[in-house]
């Protein structure tokens, strides 16, 4: 990599030729910049590739809005286990076409109020299941993955049978673990058990498929209103065609493990923190009240209304998101020679996109390590960031369902129950996703039964 104007201050990294980082996650940002400087842009080689990596704003947002230079670069693991028909593969014009014919079934307002009263209702019941007497000591993390996939099965497939879904969430946390694995299809690594897991996928996936179409082609109706396969079955572009089973299947494979990972491992962190923070988890609970007492005594659950009111709690799961980082890193691949910070990035190398150094850069964010959710208060923070969800044309497209499901478990969770951890000091693991050890072994209790 070398710099545009040939600066005597060129990357000091550059005299390593390529380094193997081994990055302790809390401290990689402040390490590296101390190191080699901070200019946002270090060489190494990350899965066997020549890679740069890009590790504050400036450098993160130019890479991420710039669709003709950069293209996806995840590695091969990745690529395969999701699948190469799915968002985190294809090409520009086809990501754009999925996307379009995606976007309303996933966060389009009749979607995303078809779905809050499914979501309310799990909530509500799991919450009572797990604060029973007698239900003792839970893995608070475990129990909020069913749930979270409980509600994503059912908007995405909804009718499914228990067998289905048993068979779908055996196979989603092996899946998951071999994402971000090297490569190694050879007994005893994760890679292996993940081809497994996705081959399991497919066979219930497809069908599922078949008895959907075979349905239509007989003339059947459906019981209750389409879900979001049904919508990709009939899906036309502007050009009238439709998706093929393959692309379908990948589809569901990629919405289905972000959707309940994501949700369920950001919804226990929130709840950790809010429980750790007296104060603030007061005020969090103080705006939920208010919002209980406008709801019309006609009004039956929340409504979409009344979650645009919880203002402060989406402070509280910004922070949240902002501190725990569950997308820490993204890949990119440069199309041709790309100047980013007047440092040039050659053709074919890879890019990954650091955002939890972005999140934890104190310049960015005074005290970075501190749950401050009044940070979010006054305008937007400025492009580059925020990164939980990515920016520019490749932004998740289920980020506003995904906040809906955080916020009716918080909701009702402030209102009337209580966390108390077994293992409070517990150690972090943070591959796949940052969660501690014990699950969040914890005991739930029901401490008010007014709401």
């Amino acid at each position: 990599m070398e710099r545009n104007s040939n600066a005597s201050n060129q990357i000091e990294i550059e005299r390593c030729k390529f380094v193997v980082v081994f990055i302790w996650f809390d401290d990689f940002g402040d390490g590296i910049a101390c190191r080699f400087g901070r200019t946002g842009l270090y060489r190494t080689l990350m899965f066997s590739s020549p890679t740069i990596l890009a590790v504050t704003p400036e450098a993160c947002k130019q890479v991420l809005m710039d669709d003709e230079g950069f293209v996806t670069g995840w590695p091969k693991a990745t690529v395969t286990l999701i699948g190469p028909k799915s968002f985190v593969s294809m090409p520009y014009d086809d990501h754009r076409r999925l996307r379009k014919l995606t976007a309303a079934p996933i966060n389009g307002f009749d979607a995303l109020t078809t779905y809050l009263g499914f979501i309310d209702h799990t909530v509500v019941a799991s919450l009572r299941r797990w604060s029973e007497p007698g239900a003792g000591e839970v893995e608070f993390l475990t129990e909020l993955r069913r749930m979270t996939f409980k509600i994503i099965v059912q908007i995405f497939m909804s009718g499914a049978d228990d067998r289905t879904m048993e068979a779908l969430e055996r196979s989603y946390t092996d899946l998951n673990y071999g994402m971000r694995a090297m490569a190694i299809n050879l007994p005893g690594f994760a890679y292996h058990r993940a081809l497994r897991a996705r081959r399991r996928l497919v066979s219930v996936l497809q069908g599922v498929l078949d008895s959907r179409r075979a349905a239509t082609t007989k003339g059947f109706t459906r019981s209750s209103a389409m879900d979001m396969m049904d919508r990709l079955i009939e899906a036309e572009d502007d050009r009238g065609r439709r998706l093929a089973d393959d692309e379908i299947i990948d589809v569901l494979i990629m919405y289905l493990n972000a959707g309940h990972e994501s949700s369920g491992h950001i919804t226990m962190w929130a709840t950790v923190f809010l429980q750790e923070n007296p104060d603030i988890f007061a005020r969090a609970k103080a705006e939920q009240e208010e919002i209980m007492r406008s709801i019309p005594p006609t009004q039956k659950g929340l409504n979409l209304r009344d979650f645009k009111k919880m203002q402060f709690l989406s402070q509280v799961i910004d922070e949240t998101l902002r501190c725990v980082n569950i997308s820490f890193v993204s890949f990119r691949r440069a199309t041709r020679d790309v100047y980013v910070n007047g440092y040039l990035i050659p053709k074919g190398w890879k890019v990954q996109l650091w955002y939890r150094s972005v999140h934890m850069d104190d310049q960015v964010y005074p005290d970075p390590k501190v749950f401050n959710p009044s940070r979010w208060e006054g305008p937007p923070p400025r492009a580059g960031t925020f990164l939980p969800f990515g920016l520019g044309a490749r932004l998740c497209p289920g980020n506003d369902l995904a906040k809906l499901e955080i916020s009716v478990f918080l909701h009702h969770f402030l209102l009337g129950y209580k966390l108390t951890r077994t293992n409070p000091k517990c150690r972090v693991r943070y591959l796949p996703h940052p969660r501690p050890v014990d699950n969040c072994l914890a005991r739930i209790t029901r401490v008010s039964d007014e709401y």
